[in-house]
């Protein structure tokens, strides 16, 4: 429930120029999530919500705003939560989570900005890791199982 709660989040925000914890508050109630004050609070700071200076409006940091060693940090808690499943294909890796689950962890990914990975796809429960070649495929693996321990 919590993975379609910070999706749906993720998504009003990137839709709606939500500018109070209440409204987006609302938004999530119209979309079948009723929540607290004080869970809707923990879910943007997790998801690292910031406020446009232009609007203030919610938006969600971006990847150079995050320290490496934070966004680590909250990589291997998403990936010991999401995934279900990594595998490597030639210089890909698939991973597999539960419904829902895959863009989140997809940002935790992004956000770590591990030196191998080119760039990542997610949908609603696979992520497709790009990385420079086989070679470095293999070390994403390793370094992602590493973390979700």
């Amino acid at each position: 429930m919590k993975a379609q709660r910070l999706s749906a989040i993720l998504d009003v925000v990137e839709h709606e120029a939500v500018r109070s914890q209440e409204q987006l508050r609302q938004h999530l109630a119209a979309r079948g999530f009723v929540v607290t004050q004080a869970t809707l609070s923990r879910d943007i700071k997790e998801l690292g919500l910031l406020k446009r200076s232009a609007d203030g409006a919610y938006q969600p940091s971006s990847i150079e705003d995050t320290p490496q060693t934070t966004a680590l940090g909250t990589l291997g808690k998403a990936l010991s939560e999401y995934l279900i499943n990594i595998e490597p294909v030639q210089q890909l890796v698939v991973l597999r989570t539960g419904a829902g689950q895959a863009q989140l962890l997809g940002l935790a990914i992004d956000r770590s900005r591990l030196p191998e990975v080119v760039g990542t796809l997610a949908g609603d429960d696979t992520i497709l890791i790009i990385a420079r070649d086989a070679k470095d495929a293999l070390a994403v693996v390793k370094k992602l199982k590493e973390l979700a321990s």
